[in-house]
């Protein structure tokens, strides 16, 4: 399922935060975002699941307009999509288990065997065969977006959208993760959007790269482009050397 954004524009608290956000993602797309600290990139993940209101500019995941759908033709597009948050949003009350199951239980899945498969397909998948009774607060943070990625992805979904997978994690530990990440997109054919901080990592796995500064993008195109443009903003972010303020 494709992405389509055009002339995209969100305010937030009378600001600003996306102006004029223009980018496609092919179906089967792994798409990288990356961008300094307030850019507008995880506001852009939201404004493409319809969390945050958009200002102007539309926004398709498939053939749904997320801006201007009825609730319920929006609902139905929003069980098509996975998204794994920056900070886990897992529920601390619920087992890891349960934390994997939501998305089918809100799907309206209540088979109980089918439930079990599912999330030990899922735990399998991600390493944490075992973990199913553990709640999230005895989870190192690695294992908490191991467990983040296994609901994100446990729909099957055909659109997943993947908030800083590996964010506050050791170089060893993201690497794992952006693999992860990988695996998932290639195993399920699902189109991804992954922002990130860790530039060098996302590059490793990514199939396009988009940068965005100020709420703009600023490059869309292909990892090898982006390794070799001139562009001097591009080249910061890729070489990891600052040569002017952001």
């Amino acid at each position: 399922m494709s992405i389509a954004v055009d002339g995209l524009r969100v305010s937030l608290g009378g600001a600003t935060v996306l102006e004029g956000v223009s980018f496609d993602v092919p179906t089967g797309c792994l798409f990288g975002l990356v961008g300094p600290a307030g850019s507008g990139k995880s506001t852009l993940l939201k404004a493409i699941g319809a969390l945050v209101p958009h200002d102007g500019g539309t926004v398709r995941v498939g053939e749904v307009d997320m801006g201007h759908a009825d609730a319920a033709t929006l609902a139905s597009a929003r069980r098509g999509i996975g998204f794994l948050f920056q900070n886990y949003a897992l529920f601390d009350h619920l087992s890891v288990a349960e934390n994997v199951a939501f998305p089918l239980r809100r799907a309206g899945v209540t088979d109980e065997a089918l439930l079990r498969e599912r999330v030990a397909e899922r735990l399998a998948r991600v390493s944490l065969v075992g973990f199913e009774a553990r709640l999230p607060a005895t989870l190192s943070g690695g294992q908490k977006k191991r467990v983040g990625i296994a609901r994100a992805t446990v729909t099957h979904a055909p659109v997943v959208l993947y908030d800083d997978p590996t964010a506050g994690l050791d170089p060893v530990t993201s690497q794992k993760i952006y693999d992860l990440v990988q695996q998932e997109q290639r195993a399920q054919g699902a189109t991804v959007i992954a922002i990130a901080s860790d530039v060098r990592g996302l590059l490793t796995i990514a199939d396009r790269v988009g940068l965005l500064h100020r709420g703009r993008l600023v490059f869309e195109g292909s990892v090898e482009e982006a390794r070799t443009t001139r562009d001097p903003l591009v080249r910061q972010f890729v070489d990891g050397r600052l040569e002017g303020p952001l």
